[in-house]
């Protein structure tokens, strides 16, 4: 009896143990600073793009992949982990109306760990847009959007 109550006190402290880890490896970053009515599923954007007044999409992930492929009409504004991401992101939205449709996405990884979507979100939010949303990737843009065959282009790169 005495065993069994150790070995299942063990296995409470070790379970623990492993979520405050888990936790600490993630970071403050990885508590989502939107609502949840905040986020956008995949199929919901591509009815939105299909509006009379779509969303103003800008992407805040790394730049390999948005010259790869982005969803049709993507501003690309830079990583938003990174300080020179940010930079762009404040530039890209400098002229929008405070209440402009705004949606952003990443999809470098999970939603759940991307560097990227949070500082992005909070910015804007700092900024004073007062709609802005976040393209729920689950998993990354070639699973969740990509091969859904939802629409997508290359970046076009300029002449010189």
């Amino acid at each position: 009896m005495l065993k069994s109550m150790r070995l299942s006190l063990t296995t409470a402290l070790r379970s623990f143990l492993g979520t405050l880890l888990a936790v600490a490896c993630l970071g403050q970053d990885a508590v989502n600073p939107w609502p949840g009515s905040a986020l956008l599923d995949p199929p919901a954007l591509v009815e939105a793009l299909q509006s009379a007044k779509p969303p103003t999409l800008i992407c805040v992930a790394f730049p390999v992949l948005y010259r790869n492929k982005h969803i049709v009409h993507a501003v690309y504004a830079g990583p938003g982990s990174k300080p020179e991401g940010i930079d762009a992101l404040r530039k890209a939205v400098g002229s929008l109306p405070k209440d402009a449709d705004i949606v952003i996405y990443c999809g470098c990884c999970p939603m759940v760990k991307c560097p990227n979507i949070r500082p992005a979100y909070r910015v804007l939010r700092e900024m004073g847009f007062t709609h802005v949303r976040v393209l729920d990737i689950a998993t990354n843009m070639h699973t969740d959007w990509f091969s859904k065959n939802y629409p997508a282009e290359p970046d076009t790169p300029s002449q010189p």
